[in-house]
């Protein structure tokens, strides 16, 4: 006889063996949208691709090859070092497998001295593995050391195992040849966009000038190759559609061993160039890495280009009375490209496409700032020619923001007492900022840009609107001056929405990290896509993301003490891991947890969270789901009839649920 013992109020089916543990590539076959693209297999290959370019970043490759091959498979091949394929010491596992086979498995981790790189794109250490998680079917080849290692794998999964012999006479001596087969069954279609493809390829010839870049298309028999002696500056002229208002600025510079804030390497090279019309050309990379989204290197290049081209302006009193200049005044015409080398690039999601590392933005602009005051102080009709561009489109900025004000300025609504306005009336620059408690409201107001950002402080939680009539939504005091504050009446998806009253161009949710911070989080956000969707819809919605952690590191040598500010679990273990290679133990690193935003002085909450160069700002998009589909979640979220069904959700989900109380 035997007993079973059951949880009360556990849900049917639901014990110990209803906890399914993802083991070695299975957490990227169940959702590939975490660790890739899945619209086309390009950004698999260019995982391969990237660890190509980081050898010849390091200087140890000169060619890198990509063939499409007529059977839908595509091959990557570099002179690098070959990857290792002895065992590793401690998984008793030939390394070659492992890179292959294990998520967080690289050689980018240690970077700096004792590294395999000083630069690289890679960082994760999951890159490969994913390519070889999402293929059908993947061939490497290394040749090292007098020896060459060939391994097969279907599905991730070994089906040839390793086969090492010595190498040939006339063989290669050293590179490594992987070839992906991508499967069907994780992307919406299978087929390289090309154009992208060519995009990318050209721009890794750009950027190692000498290294030689070759694309082979065996289906139309055509091959291209690059190779870029002349560098950025050379790519941005071929590129720009119009002539350039003056001379192109290019420059570089990286610090050299023991600078007192960087690390020895870190750096950037650029090239600028500014037009009256036609199309913009903006590309910038980290460590090689395409990043389309921009990120804090290309605000480090924005604040650079500013601040120098302010100082020569101011220099020689070229700017009419009345007239204020700000960063996107200079940054309106520029087109650039830029490649910066970060020692621990931390990026935004697995594919990197946004650079979020705070450190760049100084990186950057520490370097192009005195390069180009210098060059305009040497080049002044230069110099003045661009002021001229700058001037006007600082005017015709406040032109248009001064139009705007005409228009909204004959409202008769009475704006909430405890709102703290900005000076700005420019819809495009204006933020407001729903903060959650008067003491975080308090440094907000005191840390913000009085001139565009607009603080609101909301007291205790608000109410769930979901099931509240729109015509019975003024009764609550909260939700009244929210709607008055923003100049929007509330409406459904299908209405009629005058939104020419809007005050603001982005709507700020900002909220403690905690279990409360979350939930106001969530009641705001049922109130914007319930009563306001059409500012979603416009993305006029903003969640901000403040740091958890203040890291405070000690003054040493000649580098003085510093500050640094980690989101979450894994960016505090960056810092202490860099750190740690920069001569500080992690005891002598001192740790603070802010357990809410009243915590914060006005300059924290402005370095971290306000300040538009080094903040994280989420936009509030419908995501995965259709309109329809995400108000059939929310029901089931906030509906007050919808209690069992909430209860089910926790019971399948709650195990899985860090909860920070």
């Amino acid at each position: 006889m035997s007993a079973s013992t059951t949880v009360p109020g556990a849900a049917p089916g639901y014990a110990e063996s209803s906890i399914r543990v993802l083991k070695g590539l299975e957490p990227v076959k169940q959702r590939p949208g975490m660790y890739t693209r899945t619209d086309n297999p390009l950004h698999i290959v260019q995982e391969v691709i990237d660890n190509a370019a980081d050898e010849a970043l390091a200087g140890f490759g000169r060619r890198i090859r990509v063939t499409l091959h007529a059977d839908g498979s595509v091959s990557v091949e570099d002179d690098g070092r070959g990857i290792p394929h002895g065992l590793h010491p401690e998984e008793g596992a030939p390394v070659l497998e492992l890179v292959f086979t294990r998520l967080h498995a690289g050689g980018k981790f240690d970077k700096g001295q004792g590294g395999a790189y000083s630069f690289s794109g890679g960082l994760h250490g999951v890159g490969v593995s994913v390519t070889n998680a999402l293929a059908s079917r993947l061939e490497v080849t290394s040749h090292r050391e007098g020896h060459v290692a060939r391994l097969v794998f279907a599905g991730g999964d070994v089906v040839e195992p390793l086969v090492r012999r010595p190498l040939e006479a006339g063989e290669r001596r050293q590179g490594t040849t992987v070839r992906v087969w991508p499967d069907a069954r994780y992307f919406d279609q299978v087929t390289l966009p090309l154009g992208e493809l060519t995009h990318l390829l050209r721009s890794k010839a750009v950027l190692m000038p000498g290294v030689t870049v070759t694309l082979v298309n065996e289906r139309t028999r055509e091959t291209q190759t690059w190779q870029y002696k002349g560098g950025l500056s050379d790519y941005l002229q071929q590129t720009l559609a119009a002539e350039p208002l003056i001379p192109l600025f290019e420059g570089e510079g990286y610090a050299e061993a023991g600078h007192e804030s960087f690390a020895e390497g870190e750096g950037a090279a650029w090239a600028v160039a500014f037009t009256e019309e036609g199309p913009l050309v903006r590309e910038s990379y980290v460590n090689l890495i395409p990043t389309p989204a921009g990120g804090t290197h290309d605000s480090g290049l924005r604040e650079g280009l500013f601040q120098a081209v302010r100082s020569f302006i101011e220099l020689h009193a070229l700017c009419p009375k009345g007239v204020k200049l700000l960063p996107e005044d200079v940054f309106a015409r520029a087109s650039y490209v830029l490649s910066a080398r970060v020692l621990d690039p931390q990026f935004q999601g697995q594919i990197k496409e946004r650079l979020n590392s705070r450190d760049a933005l100084r990186l950057v602009s520490a370097y192009v700032r005195p390069a180009l005051e210098l060059w305009l102080h040497q080049h002044v009709e230069h110099g003045k020619r661009l002021a001229e561009l700058v001037i006007r489109a600082a005017q015709s900025r406040q032109k248009a923001a001064q139009k705007v004000e005409k228009r909204k300025g004959s409202g008769v609504a009475v704006l909430p007492g405890k709102l703290t306005d900005c000076e700005s009336r420019d819809l495009s620059r204006n933020e407001l900022f729903l903060v959650e408690g008067d003491s975080a409201g308090g440094s907000a107001k005191m840390g913000r840009d009085k001139a565009s950002q607009a603080v609101l402080p909301l007291r205790g939680k608000l109410l769930n609107t979901w099931e509240v009539e729109r015509d019975r939504l003024f009764a609550n005091a909260e939700i009244h001056d929210i709607a008055v504050a923003i100049g929007v009446d509330p409406h459904g998806p299908d209405d009629a929405v005058d939104l020419s009253g809007l005050r603001y161009g982005k709507i700020c949710i900002l909220s403690d990290a905690d279990v409360d911070g979350s939930h106001i989080q969530v009641l705001l956000l049922t109130l914007f896509f319930r009563h306001f969707p059409r500012l979603i819809e416009a993305g006029h919605v903003y969640v901000a993301r403040p740091p958890l952690y203040r890291v405070d590191v000690p003054a040493r040598g000649k580098k003085p003490a510093s500050k640094h500010y980690a989101l979450d679990e894994g960016e505090l273990a960056a810092i202490l891991d860099k750190c740690a290679k920069e001569g500080v133990p992690r005891e002598k690193c001192q740790i603070s947890r802010f357990k809410g935003l009243g915590e914060m002085s006005a300059e924290q909450l402005w370095d971290t969270t306000l300040n538009p160069d080094t903040r994280r700002l989420q936009p509030v998009t419908l995501g995965g789901l259709d309109a329809a589909a995400t108000a059939a979640r929310l029901n089931r979220l906030m509906g007050k009839a919808e209690a069992a069904a909430r209860r089910e959700l926790m019971e399948q989900w709650g195990d899985a649920v860090e909860v920070d109380v």
